[in-house]
């Protein structure tokens, strides 16, 4: 039996952790973290800034007496400050300054990701936040409800920043989106998708300021922001919301662990690190892109559970590989639906390959069937060589989520765009159409 330290209990810790107490009884699991809560679905914070949700209770699947009533030992707001990797030891700090040290056999870093504060004159002024914790959606929302508060900055057009963006203007505020691209969601779909979701944005009041570069925050009374300043201009906001993207949690390493280009753990298919007995999951480590076949950071919850229940399994002795990942997503904006899957074709190209794709758009039933019935769009992006399937959008106003699902497996198991007419799809009038847009998709690529 080891004694299994686990250093960061959000998604990924939660599930090593898991993974070791259900199926591994004998071995003593220690879990340290800093904060004060397990568990937090960062993905609801939008959702309850905008009143999407009525409270934050159901963004929480565990905590401390979860994990302690399986027989876990849980240091919460306990700040691990070094490992002696030598003598394999933790070192920490607890709420009190108490100083904290265990031993361990098997050591799994599950330390996360940190917001990207970028280096501009005014981040520290009252008034600016990050998206990231729980604690971070509470002081968003606090500003929120004060009246004084009448535009709202966010900067950033990935998927949290357009989210905060509409859940802004559903309380009622004036809402600015900027990002430095020119159109959102950049790296997950190409532009001829993400153009109707500027729409339905536009379309709500949203502001966009694409093409835009944040400079500076600014503040009259040097205390609480007032305006911010882009390589376009200045803009009069009362709080500014900051969402350029995330890089990993590497500094508990002290440079004795390999990295990957952007900074995060390098792992192997074991979740494995370049220490045999040190592993690395979720938003702090790499992951098996199956679409390129290479090492990628891709920082997804569902990434970060999986990665967790491998690791689990490894350091108690059962050899268990990753599956590999295609960094499957969706968002919803005002009712408009968009997923991808595996690579846009800007980044398929970028990868090597010769890369091209096919567009079929339709309606999701017969146009005789009473009930909701929208278009779906629908792309595919597929190497000209190989034919093998390489990435796939879908966008509707129509829940088409499941069919992502089906192209996230092609790209893993190598399924070719030749083999798309073939594929056993089946047809009622109630869901669908006989030559449906998957199929018709197919026939029609070059």
């Amino acid at each position: 039996m080891s004694k299994i330290v686990i250093v960061g209990v959000n998604h990924a810790g939660t599930a090593a952790a898991n993974t070791i107490l259900d199926n591994y009884p004998g071995n003593e699991v220690v879990a340290f973290d800093a904060n004060d809560n397990i568990s937090y679905l960062g993905c609801g914070t939008a959702l309850f800034v905008g009143r999407q949700i009525p409270e934050t209770d159901c963004l929480f699947y565990s905590s401390k007496e979860a994990l302690e009533a399986k027989g876990a030992k849980v240091y919460m707001e306990t700040a691990v400050g070094e490992i002696d990797f030598e003598n394999k030891v933790i070192k920490a700090t607890g709420k009190d300054g108490a100083a904290i040290s265990e031993t361990y056999d098997k050591l799994i870093l599950a330390t996360g990701s940190k917001a990207v504060r970028p280096n501009i004159p005014g981040v520290d002024l009252e008034g600016v936040h990050y998206v990231k914790l729980f604690q971070d959606g509470q002081k968003i929302d606090k500003e929120l409800a004060n009246p004084d508060v009448k535009t709202v900055a966010t900067i950033g057009a990935g998927y949290i920043g357009v989210e905060i963006a509409e859940s802004v203007q559903l309380r009622g505020k004036k809402s600015l989106l900027f990002e430095k691209e020119d159109a959102c969601l950049a790296g997950y779909f190409d532009k001829e998708f993400s153009r109707k979701m500027d729409n339905v944005l536009t379309d709500k009041g949203v502001e966009l300021r694409y093409g835009e570069t944040l400079q500076e925050i600014k503040s009259t009374d040097g205390r609480r922001v007032t305006s911010i300043v882009t390589d376009k201009g200045e803009y009069a906001v009362e709080m500014v919301i900051l969402s350029i993207g995330f890089t990993s949690r590497n500094e508990i390493a002290g440079g004795k662990l390999e990295l990957f280009k952007n900074g995060a753990f390098l792992v192997n298919t074991n979740q494995q690190t370049s220490m045999p007995d040190v592993y690395a999951v979720g938003d702090c480590a790499t992951v098996l892109n199956n679409a390129t076949g290479r090492p990628d950071y891709i920082a997804l919850a569902t990434n970060a559970v999986r990665s967790g229940i491998v690791a689990g399994h490894n350091v108690c002795g059962t050899p268990l590989q990753s599956a590999g990942v295609q960094g499957s997503n969706g968002i919803q904006i005002y009712d408009y639906k968009m997923f991808s899957t595996g690579l846009c074709l800007e980044k398929a190209k970028k990868e090597g390959f010769d890369a091209t794709h096919v567009d079929f758009a339709d309606m999701q039933k017969f146009g005789f069937m009473p009930g909701q019935n929208e278009e779906v769009k629908l792309r595919i992006i597929y190497d000209t060589k190989t034919r093998k399937i390489l990435g796939a959008q879908l966008a509707s106003y129509y829940d088409v989520s499941m069919g992502l699902h089906m192209f996230s497996l092609a790209i893993a198991q190598g399924f070719t765009i030749t083999e798309l007419p073939l594929l056993d799809i089946f047809f009622m009038p109630h869901f669908n159409q006989p030559f449906n847009y998957v199929t018709m998709a197919g026939l029609t690529a070059k």
